[in-house]
């Protein structure tokens, strides 16, 4: 009987541990490393328990599945934030890393001014266009007073400046007298521009006759061009 008795107990020990090393435990459950006393809070060696702490496996075989409650790739018995949103970066510890506000975008450069335009220089030469004399004449036709008017307002935006009054012949006649006639025509422009209120002191009379064309006295309308009178800026 004692015989037997002993192997009865060796079959029943040899029954339970061939029901231990096949029993299979649920996905994740495993031997938990974690050791207070340890300075790193966990058993030494403690990866290996994914192998040897698993019921029913063997060193080689494939490691137990880890429980990671919260998805994010930090398994449950070392993650110290457990419940993460999904889709959230972690650090090792399966904590929410920081999140870096973008910086600022640069503000634009500021646009830089136009160029101002280029203020023109004031003419220095007015010739009194639609004043043109009757051959042999020095006077100011009435017809011409219009004209004269607006060169009037022109001359005014030059300032307070000396002018030259020019009184310029075609070529018919004599030099001479044609040096006489462009006089009589500069003092005619000159008088009339006194009585409009232009200072005397800064009007000058010079008589050139008709030795500075600007058309061709070959031809009657050329001819009516040169008599003419210039104001021209002294400086």
């Amino acid at each position: 009987m004692h015989k037997n008795h002993f192997n009865l107990s060796l079959l029943g020990a040899a029954l339970i541990f061939s029901g231990a090393a096949s029993a299979q435990v649920a996905p994740g459950q495993f031997y938990n490393p974690s050791n207070a006393a340890s300075s790193t809070g966990y058993t030494i060696g403690h990866e290996l328990f994914r192998t040897i702490g698993c019921p029913g496996r063997q060193l080689l075989d494939t490691p137990c599945a880890v429980l990671d409650s919260d998805g994010d790739g930090v398994p449950d018995y070392r993650d110290k934030c457990p419940d993460t949103p999904r889709g959230v970066a972690v650090d090792q510890d399966g904590c929410p890393l920081p999140v870096v506000a973008p910086a600022p975008a640069p503000a634009p450069a500021p646009l830089a001014a136009p160029a101002p335009e280029p203020v023109p220089a004031p003419p220095t030469k007015l010739v009194l266009t639609g004043l043109n004399f009757d051959f042999d004449k020095s006077a100011i036709r009435p017809e011409e007073f219009e004209v004269m008017d607006k060169n009037v307002a022109a001359l005014r935006e030059w300032g307070d400046v000396n002018v030259e009054v020019a009184g310029h012949t075609d070529s018919r006649g004599s030099e001479k007298y044609n040096m006489g006639l462009s006089m009589r025509r500069a003092e005619a422009v000159r008088n009339y521009l006194i009585d409009k209120g232009v200072s005397a002191q800064r009007l000058t009379v010079k008589a050139y006759g008709e030795s500075q064309p600007v058309a061709d006295n070959a031809t009657e309308e050329g001819r009516f061009q040169n008599r003419r009178v210039e104001l021209i800026k002294l400086q």
